[in-house]
């Protein structure tokens, strides 16, 4: 429970967080600006979008193999947004020195502006993060009386990062950003002048954005299994309540009359979670790219197996990018883009590294095609859901692009209710209808998908 609640943890390095609104936009208003030139009318649009109350801070990220260009795309998609009129914030984690080239500037966890400060980047570093979780948690202490005084003995600045640090403290200042939960985690307010219509987050490591992303899904399973076991041991009734009632204290919004109960803490934080896993679905807040290079085969199948392990995760993967070699150079056949149906695929312009380029003239550059895919809108609805079910057919389809049937297990779990599927060093539980329980019968690929016949006890 601790980790899962430092997930959400305010991080000390950002002054300003997001407000308190409704968590998914009404429609694309905003998103519309993104493929039109910048003009007045676009950006009264903007401006009459916020009046009218639609609210949706986007996440976007990157994945790919190492060395195919992610960070260089990352930057050039935070110019491009940014050169549209929306207010984007640019996360570095990683110690790579690549963005500092490109944007000429050595970045920090202070906040850097570019772009007449439309754009705002800056390096995430969690010996510095990891200080504020740390008072959250003291201060809850001392109102429970929990460790007795314990942990006062303790200083944040004398704290080492351990193993698993750096995504939770990284998602806790993608939640101060964005605004994930709905508003719901207290601290969690904006000014106006401090909001960010885009985030890219350009993370050290492409499985750990999955791990990163996906968790809230799985969090929701142990929060179950450890409800269920709290409520049947006398250790759990006994010790639980009170852990709970710091973690309460610590994160959750204390603007109500009277104390949660354990039974309301429990569904408020099964409440929260839920609402992150739907973010990660929703086009119009999140939006992850496949990077990769159309001449390097392994990095092709890296990309594939990428969006595998996204749709696995429950992440959305809205397009697959790949820069040009150069100016000169012609784009990939139609046996690559072919690779990535239904995604659409856009080549993005060289970059320069023998000085900070200039990236007006590298936006200039920048086709109608990779302007369409970066709005991460434009194919919503097309590519299928992670898991589909035919009760008609009785039949599980489970999209899972990049794996071959042998990179798959199936397992089923309780009494044939579940069906328990491995990929992607990833466990995914799917829960089938009533109607459908039963035993797996067969599974065959098909377009992409596993197709998983369910037959009748």
């Amino acid at each position: 429970m601790s980790a899962m609640a430092l997930w959400f943890a305010r991080p000390p390095l950002l002054s300003s967080t997001i407000r308190d609104s409704e968590l998914f936009p009404r429609n694309g208003t905003r998103w519309a600006i993104l493929c039109a030139p910048v003009s007045v009318s676009s950006r009264s649009m903007e401006t009459r979008a916020r009046a009218s109350g639609e609210k949706g801070t986007k996440l976007v990220t990157l994945v790919g193999k190492g060395g195919v260009g992610k960070t260089t795309a990352a930057v050039l998609a935070a110019q491009y947004y940014a050169s549209t009129g929306l207010r984007t914030c640019l996360l570095i984690q990683s110690q790579d020195p690549t963005a500092d080239v490109l944007l000429g500037q050595k970045l920090s966890s202070a906040l850097s502006s570019f772009r007449n400060g439309n754009l705002t980047a800056f390096r995430l570093e969690t010996t510095k993060m990891i200080i504020e979780p740390l008072a959250q948690i003291k201060a809850a202490d001392k109102r429970q009386n929990f460790s007795q005084g314990a942990l006062d003995e303790i200083k944040g600045e004398e704290l080492s990062v351990l193993p698993g640090m750096d995504p939770i403290l990284a998602m806790g200042a993608i939640e101060r950003l964005t605004g994930f939960t709905g508003g719901l985690f207290k601290g969690m307010s904006m000014n106006d002048d401090k909001e960010y219509d885009v985030v890219v987050f350009d993370c050290y490591s492409s499985d750990e954005i999955f791990r990163m992303f996906g968790s809230a899904e799985r969090a929701r399973w142990y929060v179950s299994r450890f409800r269920s076991i709290a409520e049947k041991t006398d250790a759990g009734r006994v010790a639980l309540p009170s852990v709970l009632k710091l973690m309460e204290n610590a994160f959750l919004d204390e603007s109500r009359d009277s104390p949660r109960s354990t039974s309301e803490i429990w569904d408020a934080t099964n409440r929260i979670l839920m609402r992150v896993v739907e973010t990660f679905q929703d086009p119009k807040r999140f939006s992850c790219f496949l990077v990769t290079n159309p001449k390097n085969v392994i990095a092709v199948d890296t990309a594939l197996r990428y969006w595998g392990c996204a749709t696995q995760a429950g992440v959305h993967v809205a397009g697959a990018l790949y820069s040009l070699s150069s100016p000169e150079a012609t784009p990939p056949d139609a046996g690559f883009v072919e690779k990535f149906v239904p995604l659409r695929v856009a080549g993005l312009p060289s970059i320069s590294f023998d000085s900070p380029p200039n990236w007006d003239e590298a936006l200039g550059r920048l086709s109608k095609e990779a302007k369409s895919v970066m709005s991460g809108t434009s194919q919503a609805g097309t590519i299928p859901a992670p898991v589909t079910f035919d009760q008609a057919a009785r039949t599980v389809t489970l999209f899972l692009p990049g794996f071959q049937k042998s990179d798959i297990k199936l397992s089923q779990l309780r009494g044939g209710s579940e069906l328990l599927v491995e990929a992607g060093d990833q466990r995914r539980s799917v829960v089938l209808p009533a109607a459908m329980r039963g035993k797996v019968s067969g599974a065959k690929f098909q377009e992409k998908s596993l197709v998983v016949t369910i037959k009748t006890v």
